[in-house]
């Protein structure tokens, strides 16, 4: 287990983060095995996976299938010649790699900056082993940034007020070249959600999860065994488990 450090404390200049992102991705693509069925999450770093698993794959040297967890993912993957499956062909994934936008010292988790945090929970449940590749600046002592929901469109205000009595302010998530809410790959909504500093987040995620409407929070709080975070560092990576 690496030891901890809060990434608050990195000032990165822009070139120094995409060379962290890079190092992360190509690491976790170095960790995939020939013959296994891998999760694709949605994000950046993530994409920095698979161009080095799409090299792998056009060197001869790994054969895989990937399971996309968004639209965009899927399209990335077609770009670097990932061959695509789904969860309804393989129920059980080998592993996954997937980014994420907070990580506290527990492994716990805020994902959801991308829209797609439904699918990603789906696949991250369906898998056995996580990778999550972040740059420093994502790793916090307690996690603070805002919470990403996806809510059922139709109960949109109800969930609205249940989520503010809880403590959060939430602000529907707008579209960008488009008018309106951002509008996810199931059809929802996404309300962004600030609790503040999140002390209980497997608590806070159980009583979200309670709310009819919500259908998924970006809060990851029950998969810390399986997970393995990659962050990545201009020159080098860090690798954290709770093993």
């Amino acid at each position: 287990m690496a030891i901890w450090m809060e990434g608050e404390d990195y000032v990165m200049n822009a070139a120094g983060q995409v060379e962290s992102k890079r190092n992360a991705g190509y690491r976790a693509a170095g960790m995939v095995e020939d013959g296994m069925i891998v999760g694709l999450g949605t994000g950046s770093t993530v994409f920095f996976a698979m161009e080095r698993l799409g090299e792998r794959i056009a060197g001869g040297d790994l054969s895989i299938a990937g399971v996309p967890t968004s639209y965009q993912a899927a399209l990335r993957a077609r770009q670097y010649g990932i061959p695509l499956t789904s969860l309804d062909e393989h129920p059980e994934i080998d592993i996954a790699i997937d980014g994420a936008d907070q990580v506290d010292p527990g492994l716990n988790l805020i994902k959801g900056r991308g829209a797609a945090l439904l699918r990603e929970k789906c696949v991250c449940d369906a898998a056995k082993r996580v990778l999550i590749v972040v740059d420093p600046t994502k790793v916090v002592d307690t996690l603070n940034a805002p919470v990403p929901v996806e809510v059922l469109p139709f109960a949109s205000a109800a969930v609205f007020r249940r989520l503010a009595l809880l403590g959060a302010v939430p602000v529907i998530r707008d579209g960008v070249k488009k008018d309106g809410p951002v509008v996810t790959d199931n059809g929802n909504f996404i309300l962004d959600c600030d609790f503040g500093a999140v002390a209980d987040p497997q608590h806070l995620e159980a009583r979200i999860a309670s709310i009819p409407g919500a259908l998924e929070c970006g809060l990851f709080s029950a998969y810390g065994e399986k997970i393995v975070v990659i962050v990545g560092e201009e020159n080098n990576c860090r690798v954290i488990s709770l093993r």
